[in-house]
């Protein structure tokens, strides 16, 4: 039956009917029937189109998630500065000590967020069968880097303690996934909350993505007003202030160039767009003796091209693989953490995987779906395995829409894709120099994404409108994401109360009016006993 679904598309060709007799062969053999290729209506052919697709779209995270997360400087520290090395070294763009130690974590980071992918999408097709790709997710990335850790280490946590607090994290979902609570424990934020935490989410990652350390440069500090457009050609390299030439950087430009490219390949429904732009720029960076390159001719740039140059090489794990610090743990910054991260995760999982399975059409009219219960587990599972290779939560990834929109029904669409990570593996110089300015486009391209949510706020709704833009607002004016969310549910609390007070009012007052009735009765009848 699978075979006869795919083939129709040969034409009737001699490599049509080859196509057909192999996609018979493998849905009668063991795989075919443990994937329920038959069942589902379904092929192995078909199932390697859809993972391509969804490879191809979800791919961009490699680079930019090992980017997110080496902002935070990952175990880097005032150590590993040049001599004469001080406290503030890691601010500095130009030491070549510490810079080096980034590209190093960068390397780590990379291969850590392909393994993760790999092992999280696997599981999910072989224990779910479901076709969708895992990988770390955007926004608790930035939270870690941003947030918990700090730009270069300047927050209040550790990277390894970050890093417990993920997995910690991971347990608590997967016990909530276990037992059932997942659900329950989501509608317990408004809903209001609930959408507007997304969104706000969105609007973080895309002003990360707008700034000169891990973005296009667009935006930078400014005395007189915190923040101003910038894009300069040259910039303070203690405080990043404009020098001079406001947008005059080349390699703004070449980012807006590569973001155009993605939105244009968005607006057409165009597979892989998300990609195609931050290839584009990549490629031209590539090229050394230009205003763009990625690699100057300092020592650090010469030693980045000798490794780009190897262009395949199998990079093992050092700094950030099961380095999970528990000593931190009397900070209430830690305990913030895991709430935050624990209610993102919720939220996120809980929305994606119904919606990816809504669009697959596997939920039936119970709202239930085959393999619902392990791919939760799958995704609890997979944040603790990420925690221990040195990233963040695990996430399903919407863009496996692109699969299913390819005809991907099984597990073995998810399988194939953690194959196509797999050999990624062997291509970590070329994907540890994708530079800053590339991936900008593809945060602020996902902060895009990520706006649609507001429109099912009830904006007319007050009590549901205020917090809601406080959660949005919040999130990345103070460079937090816990702290918009603290914010909006507070908000909510409050307004709450009035609701509550009136109530308690109203009620009040029935009583009274009824003891009164009462007291008035009683008089009565004592009057007509005494009259009597």
């Amino acid at each position: 039956m699978g075979g006869d679904l795919c083939a129709g598309r040969g034409g009737g060709g001699s490599w049509s009917k080859t196509e057909k007799r192999f996609n018979d062969g493998v849905s009668k053999s063991f795989i075919g029937r443990y994937f329920k290729l038959e069942a589902r209506k379904t092929s192995f052919t078909r199932e390697l189109r859809a993972a391509t697709a969804t490879f191809v779209t979800m791919a961009y995270i490699i680079s930019v998630n090992a980017t997110v997360l080496t902002a935070s400087g990952g175990t880097c520290s005032a150590a590993d500065c040049s001599p004469p090395a001080t406290s503030d070294c890691v601010l500095r763009p130009n030491d070549a000590g510490y810079q080096t130690c980034l590209s190093k974590t960068k390397n780590d980071l990379v291969v850590a967020t392909i393994l993760s992918a790999m092992i999280g999408s696997m599981a999910m097709g072989v224990l779910a069968n479901l076709p969708f790709g895992l990988a770390p997710g955007m926004g608790p990335n930035a939270y870690l880097a941003f947030n918990l850790v700090g730009f270069h280490g300047t927050g209040p946590l550790s990277y390894k303690t970050a890093l417990a607090v993920v997995c910690i994290e991971g347990c608590l979902f997967l016990l909530a996934s276990a037992l059932g609570l997942r659900g329950k424990l989501a509608k317990l934020i408004p809903h209001s909350i609930r959408l507007a935490s997304g969104a706000g989410i969105g609007l973080f990652i895309a002003f990360v993505g707008l700034q000169g350390n891990q973005g296009v440069g667009l935006v930078g500090p400014d005395p007189s007003t915190l923040l101003t457009i910038t894009a300069c050609a040259s910039t303070n390299p203690d405080t990043g202030e404009c020098m001079g030439g406001k947008m005059q950087n080349p390699k703004f430009w070449l980012a807006l160039v590569g973001f155009l490219i993605t939105s244009y390949g968005l607006m057409k429904n165009v597979k892989g767009s998300m990609i195609y732009g931050l290839l584009f720029v990549t490629f031209v960076s590539w090229f050394r003796g230009t205003k763009v390159t990625f690699f100057p001719n300092t020592p650090l740039g010469d030693e980045n091209y000798s490794y780009f140059k190897k262009v395949v090489d199998f990079h093992k794990i050092e700094s950030t693989l099961g380095i999970l610090s528990f000593t931190d743990f009397q900070k209430s910054e830690v305990w913030v953490a895991i709430v935050t991260l624990f209610y993102v995760d919720i939220l996120a999982s809980t929305g994606t995987i119904y919606t990816m399975a809504e669009l697959g059409g596997f939920v039936d009219e119970d709202g239930n779906f085959e393999g619902e219960y392990f791919a939760f587990l799958v995704d609890g599972a997979g944040t603790i395995v990420n925690s221990a290779f040195g990233v963040t939560t695990m996430a399903t990834f919407v863009e496996s829409t692109a699969g299913m929109r390819e005809g991907g029904r099984t597990g073995l669409t998810a399988v194939m894709i953690g194959l196509y990570f797999f050999i990624s593996l062997f291509f970590t110089p070329l994907l540890s120099s994708v530079p800053p300015w590339a991936i900008g486009p593809s945060l602020v391209m996902v902060g895009v994404m990520m706006m649609k949510m507001v429109k099912d706020i009830d904006w007319s709704n007050i009590k549901e409108a205020v917090p809601a833009f406080a959660t949005l607002l919040l999130m990345p004016l103070t460079y937090s994401i816990a702290n918009g969310i603290i914010a909006g549910i507070g908000l909510y609390i409050a307004l709450s109360l009035y609701d509550c007070a009136a109530t308690a009012i109203r009620w009040l007052m029935k009583m009274r009016k009824m003891v009164v009735e009462e007291h008035n009765q009683v008089s009565a009848t004592t009057h007509v006993v005494e009259v009597i």
